[in-house]
C-alpha cells in the first residue's frame, strides 16, 4: 500500500476526530502570491480552510511572499498580489478573529528555524522530493539553493506554530513527510518540542483552466476571484473551442471544451458530462453563455463582500496577523534555542 493510499484510508477517522475535538488541531496552510487567486484556489484550498474554521479549528494562513522567488528571478507585483489574496480570503469567509493571516517575510523568527532544520535532512533526501523535481523541470533553470531547500522552508512554516494538521492534495503529501521527519529528528536529538503533523487529504476537484490545461495566470486560462462580471464574460468569450458543433465531454481529445464544461460543472455542483448532454447540439456559444452565467452567479456574493473591503482593511488584517505570528514564532524559537543549549 503506497503512502497516499494509506493516508487516504485514514481520512474518515481523522475527519471524525476533527469534528469531535477541533480544539486538538492547529492548521497551517497557504500559498505563494504569484498572481491573483482564481477558482482553482477557491475549490482547491480556500473552501476547505473556511470549513475547518467553521468547525472551530485554529487556522494559520501564510501568504508565502519570500517563496515567490523559489522558481523565478524577481517577485513582480508582490505587494499587490498579497493584498489581493487577503481580500479574497476575507470575502470567502476567513475571519481574522479566528484565523491568523500573515506574510512569510514579516516573521523573521519563523525563518530562523530553517537553519537548525537544514541540519536534520540530507542532500539526497532533498533531491528526492517530488515537488523539488517537478518545480525544477517546470522552471527550466538551474537548481537554486532556495528551490532545493523549499521543503525545509515549508517545514518551518508548519512547525513554527506547532501545526499538527496540514490540508494537502496527493502531490503535496511528500512535504508533510519531510516535516514529520524534521520534527521527529529534532525531538530525538534535542528533546520534545514539535508535534509530527498529519496530512488532511482534501477531496477538492482538480479544476482545469478554460483551455483544458492546468489553471494558471501565465496561461491566461484562469477566472480570478476578483474579476468583475464583465471581465469574466470576456475571458470566457475568448476561450478557444473547436469546430465540432455537438458538445461532448472528452478531456483527452477536446481539452478546450472539457475545460469550459468542468468550470461550469464545479460551480453548478453537476458533472461535466451532464452539462454536455444538456447543451448537446447547441454548440460552443451556448456552452460559453451557460458557463458565464453560472460563474457570475456563483461569484456574485463573493464579489459583493469583496467590494465592501479596501486595501486598508487587508493591510490591517496583515498587521495583526503578522504580530501574532511573530509572537508565536519568537516563543517557538526560544524553545528551540533552549533545547539546543543556545540561550545566552
Amino acid at each position: 500500500m503506497d503512502s497516499f493510499t494509506a493516508t487516504a484510508a485514514r481520512m474518515p477517522e481523522l475527519r471524525a476526530e476533527i469534528a469531535r475535538h477541533p480544539e486538538r488541531f492547529r492548521v497551517l496552510t497557504g500559498e505563494r502570491p504569484t498572481g491573483r487567486l482564481h477558482l482553482g484556489h477557491y475549490f482547491g484550498t480556500i473552501r476547505e480552510r473556511v470549513r475547518l474554521q467553521s468547525l472551530g479549528v485554529e487556522t494559520f494562513v501564510v501568504v508565502a511572499d519570500y517563496q515567490v522567488i523559489t522558481d523565478r528571478d524577481v517577485a513582480r507585483d508582490i505587494r499587490e498580489n498579497v493584498y489581493e489574496a487577503v481580500l479574497d480570503y476575507l470575502a470567502a469567509g476567513l475571519d481574522p478573529r479566528s484565523t491568523t493571516i500573515f506574510t512569510h517575510s514579516a516573521v523573521p523568527a519563523l525563518n530562523q528555524l530553517v537553519l537548525p532544520f537544514l541540519s536534520l535532512v540530507t542532500e539526497a533526501e532533498l533531491h528526492r522530493n517530488p515537488t523539488v523535481k517537478a518545480e525544477l523541470a517546470a522552471s527550466g533553470r538551474a537548481l537554486s539553493g532556495l528551490l532545493l531547500t523549499y521543503p525545509v522552508h515549508q517545514a518551518a512554516d508548519i512547525l513554527f506554530c506547532k501545526g499538527n494538521l496540514v490540508p494537502v492534495g496527493k502531490d503535496n503529501l511528500p512535504h508533510v513527510e519531510v516535516t514529520r521527519t524534521i520534527a521527529r529528528r529534532f525531538n530525538e536529538r534535542y528533546g520534545a518540542v514539535f508535534p509530527e503533523p498529519v496530512g488532511l487529504v482534501t477531496s477538492a476537484p482538480e479544476l482545469p483552466g478554460l483551455d483544458g490545461r492546468k489553471m494558471s495566470k501565465s496561461y491566461g486560462n484562469a477566472i480570478a476571484l476578483g474579476m468583475t462580471a464583465d471581465e469574466t464574460a470576456a475571458v470566457i468569450r475568448r476561450a478557444r473551442t473547436d469546430s465540432e458543433r455537438t458538445i461532448t465531454y472528452d478531456p483527452e481529445n477536446r481539452p478546450e471544451v472539457a475545460g469550459l464544461l468542468a468550470t461550469a460543472a464545479v460551480v453548478l455542483g453537476r458533472t461535466p458530462a451532464d452539462i454536455a448532454d444538456e447543451i448537446c447540439g447547441a454548440g460552443a456559444v451556448a456552452l460559453k453563455r451557460l458557463t458565464t452565467e453560472a460563474v457570475n452567479e456563483f461569484l456574485s456574493a463573493h464579489r459583493a463582500r469583496r467590494a465592501a473591503l479596501s486595501i486598508e482593511d487587508a493591510a490591517a488584517v496583515l498587521r495583526a496577523g503578522n504580530e501574532r505570528a511573530q509572537n508565536i514564532a519568537n516563543d517557538t524559537l526560544h524553545e528551540v534555542r533552549s533545547a539546543m543549549g543556545m540561550l545566552y
